[in-house]
């Protein structure tokens, strides 16, 4: 890798316990399954493979996201390198949805409302109640944040416009200096990212795939215009490694 490039790698955090079942997971803290936490080892080795070195990482307050940065820095031999989180990387807010499966969400409000609320850019599901004890306002790890900033549900808009503050302000500084930096999130959160990016539309974000565990490398002019973006492929990993 050329030293004076900036670039940055984005990897959505290893398969988790509610993937299992195919609920809705969002801001609920579930941990990785022993098939996550293989795919964040591989994520790990492939990344020392290929020559990266990282000055810090940040993630997300989900305790999926953490694990699979301990897994994967331990699988590079790196453990000492600093993680930041922030509630901003945190996975879209999917509101009454989560903790139900689709077939569950379908027959409550009808297939066609619900791939519009969970694919599309602008629509939120349907928000908790306030009272609701899923609301984060009763999880102690966000009791330092205004209540009102905590969201009962989110579109992926929403999701973005929250995210893309931490972005400019947080990691394109870092960027600037160049730091070495490695992102671990969600699968909407990173959407979201790659969509502000590649300035893609709405439309063209439906399209978006970001796979569990599979590092993206992001590349970056000078100016800290885009240049591009690769994947990093990973052989098929075994849960028993």
């Amino acid at each position: 890798m050329n030293a004076r490039s900036a670039w940055v790698v984005l990897l959505r955090h290893g398969h988790s316990g509610w993937n299992l079942s195919d609920r809705f997971t969002g801001w609920t803290d579930i941990r990785l399954t022993a098939v996550g936490l293989a795919e964040a080892a591989a994520a790990g080795r492939r990344l020392k493979e290929a020559g990266f070195v990282f000055d810090e990482v940040h993630g997300s307050v989900l305790q999926r996201t953490r694990q699979t940065v301990e897994t994967l820095l331990a699988a590079m031999a790196t453990p000492e390198v600093p993680l930041y989180t922030t509630w901003r990387l945190n996975e879209r807010h999917y509101g009454a949805l989560q903790g139900m499966n689709k077939h569950e969400i379908f027959a409550t409000w009808g297939e066609e409302a619900s791939r519009r609320w969970w694919r599309g850019y602008y629509e939120p599901p349907p928000p908790l109640d306030r009272d609701d004890p899923r609301h984060p306002r009763f999880d102690p790890i966000y009791a330092d944040l205004d209540p009102q900033t905590l969201p009962a549900s989110e579109s992926l808009r929403d999701c973005q416009q929250r995210t893309l503050p931490y972005w400019n302000d947080v990691l394109v500084p870092r960027l600037r200096a160049g730091r070495r930096l490695l992102v671990v999130s969600h699968g909407n959160t990173l959407r979201g990212l790659v969509m502000h990016l590649d300035g893609l539309s709405a439309g063209a974000m439906e399209h978006v795939e970001i796979p569990s565990g599979v590092p993206m490398v992001v590349r970056f002019a000078p100016d800290l215009t885009v240049l591009g973006r690769e994947w990093l492929e990973i052989a098929a990993t075994d849960p028993s490694v």
